[in-house]
């Protein structure tokens, strides 16, 4: 079908990219592959439109497009109508379902060079300059290298990606492909914009963070589990056996204290969320990496298409959603604007339920309330109770929900809920029993990867099954691709009708507007999402929900709001003591 379009585009850009500021363009090289012309042009003669054809008959390729993209935003010219992003369709041929398969399949990784490598050929032209490479990126390159010196190097990706489509175009599906290429461009919006940071909280932050660390642990650990700064174990041992919590073991009979287990246990019992806050804080919160522009606005790269399930995969420290959600406080609206948290309601549980046909787990979702129709139609809540009357046997039913979600047994359940392993078999049974024709389609699911070798979304994302298969991992394949297909799709459709979508954050988008606007942006997000559920799901449409934000308030996420407000309180403290001792 590369046929059919008049002229075909190769373009890469070298840029200057700071942390958290947009990406300044150096130079720009780019091939028609047709008629054989070269366009080489530095960052002095870039004019206000590129220097080639345009439109829905040009096909403009690139490795990892957001990339170019993210200098077009900065240049103010149009998007190109039809994209095909060799990263993005690389990534899908070789995704694998294991980390041990996927490092044996692409041992040279996923980008250009490793694309050379992994079909034969070529790499010496592809072969990067570290030291000029880097002071492109740091913007120290004048006066080391010349104009012409930087378009060299730009061009030799040229050179190879002229190498690499005729050998990639026979395996591409090409009209899905440029559906994937289609979210590049808000890929590219989504990093230009960034979420809205209050600079001088994390300032504040950044400048006082150590010095109320032993108060922070004073005022949270109030049942003595450190020493100092050291977490005890044997100390939280002793905690969980007096509250009768069972907590997950490791094969050396030792308590497990990984994060995922605190996380994970958090959700079950009060009173671990405080100290998994407070130990992911001490452990992990690197304060000056997270990636913040003078203008305010968090900007780093999404890394779209990185996961197993095509989702983005961002920095943990560089993103503002990437670490503890307390400090998602730091996110607040400019001044005249407001900011909105758009999330689908029960996302994964929606998308179950319409590709397994499961009309029980339809039912279900319709409800409103998942977990309480769970128990009503396993028959463990009556059919009059509410969340109010039945708090406690609903918890139970939404943790073997959550079990389920995560491919969890009987074991894990009953540590989930702190009950015997015979409770926890028994609500697994209800589940299954309850929702036999998602549970059938599952199984089909595991067989059909298992027999065929691989999976894919009703857009054709891919993950194949290697020597060292997942069972669960496929099993929530399913759901969780399908769940990001719908989340670019979105973030297309928002992002062309206009709406300042901020951030995406794996089952929602959060999005930035005039005070007088922020009720039709919202508006025009949900509509979006709702039309990219419809697509996804063959006309079935999930439900969203909003949560608005108007200046001078700032963003809070319910789960880390103690959390802030102790840092907060504490911070004050300390300022206060410095003013009494000046």
């Amino acid at each position: 079908m590369i046929e059919h379009f008049r002229e075909v585009v190769a373009v890469d850009f070298e840029f200057t990219a700071l942390p958290g500021e947009r990406p300044v363009p150096v130079c720009m090289v780019a091939h028609e592959l047709r008629s054989g012309r070269r366009f080489r042009v530095f960052q002095d003669q870039l004019g206000p439109a590129p220097p080639y054809a345009t439109g829905p008959d040009v096909l403009f390729v690139a490795y990892y497009a957001s990339a170019e993209l993210g200098c077009y935003r900065v240049l103010g010219w149009s998007m190109p109508e039809r994209i095909l992003d060799l990263f993005v369709e690389f990534r899908n041929l070789t995704n694998m379902g294991s980390k041990l398969d996927q490092a044996r399949r692409t041992p040279s990784g996923a980008g250009l060079l490793g694309a050379l490598v992994y079909f034969g050929l070529d790499p010496m032209n592809a072969v990067e300059k570290k030291e000029m490479q880097q002071a492109i990126g740091d913007g120290t390159w004048p006066g080391r290298y010349t104009p012409n010196q930087i378009l060299d190097y730009c061009e030799e990706d040229m050179k190879a990606l002229e190498r690499l489509l005729p050998i990639m175009i026979p395996r591409i599906d090409l009209p899905r492909a440029l559906l994937r290429g289609r979210y590049m461009p808000a890929a590219a919006a989504m990093e230009h914009d960034g979420p809205p940071i209050d600079v001088d909280a994390l300032a504040r932050l950044r400048e006082g963070w150590t010095g109320i660390q032993d108060e922070l642990i004073r005022a949270v650990d109030v049942h003595g589990i450190y020493d100092g700064r050291t977490f005890k174990l044997e100390r939280w041992a002793r905690l969980m056996a007096e509250l009768g919590i069972p907590w997950p073991l490791l094969e050396s009979g030792q308590l497990d204290l990984s994060d995922g287990t605190f996380r994970q246990m958090a959700k079950s019992f009060p009173v671990v969320s405080p100290y998994r806050e407070l130990r992911h804080s001490l452990s992990e919160l690197r304060l000056n990496d997270l990636q913040v522009g003078r203008d305010g606005r968090n900007r780093t790269i999404l890394s779209a298409f990185r996961s197993r399930t095509g989702r983005n995969q961002p920095s943990n420290s560089k993103y503002i959603f990437g670490p503890s959600v307390w400090l998602r406080s730091l996110i607040k609206p400019p001044p005249g604007h407001a900011v909105a948290y758009i999330d689908w309601s029960q996302q994964e549980i929606g998308i179950a339920a319409v590709l397994s046909g499961d009309e029980a787990l339809l039912e279900a979702y319709r409800s409103g309330d998942v977990y309480m129709a769970f128990g009503k139609q396993a028959h463990g809540i009556p059919a009059d109770a509410t969340k109010e009357t039945h708090a406690g046997p609903r918890e139970l039913y939404k943790q073997c929900v959550l079990a389920t979600q995560y491919g969890q047994g009987e074991a894990a359940l009953a540590q989930r809920i702190g009950q015997p392993r015979v409770v926890a078999r028994d609500l697994l049974r209800a589940h299954r029993e309850t929702y036999h024709v998602f549970w059938r389609w599952s199984d089909a699911v595991l067989d059909s990867a298992m027999l065929t070798g691989s999976l894919s979304t009703v857009f054709g994302w891919t993950v194949h099954v290697g020597e060292n298969p997942n069972p669960r991992s496929l099993r929530n394949f399913p759901m969780q691709a399908n769940a990001a297909e719908m989340m670019r799709l979105a973030a297309c459709l928002a992002t062309e009708r206009g709406v300042e979508v901020c951030a995406p954050v794996h089952d929602a988008f959060l999005i930035c507007a005039p005070l007088d606007r922020i009720e039709a942006h919202v508006a025009t997000m949900r509509a979006a999402m709702a039309e990219a559920s419809r697509v996804v799901l063959r006309g079935f449409e999930l439900r969203t929900d909003e949560k608005i934000t108007r200046y001078p308030d700032r963003y809070m996420d319910k789960r880390g709001a103690v959390m802030w407000q102790r840092v907060m309180e504490l911070l004050q403290r300390q300022d206060q003591q410095r003013r009494t001792a000046a």
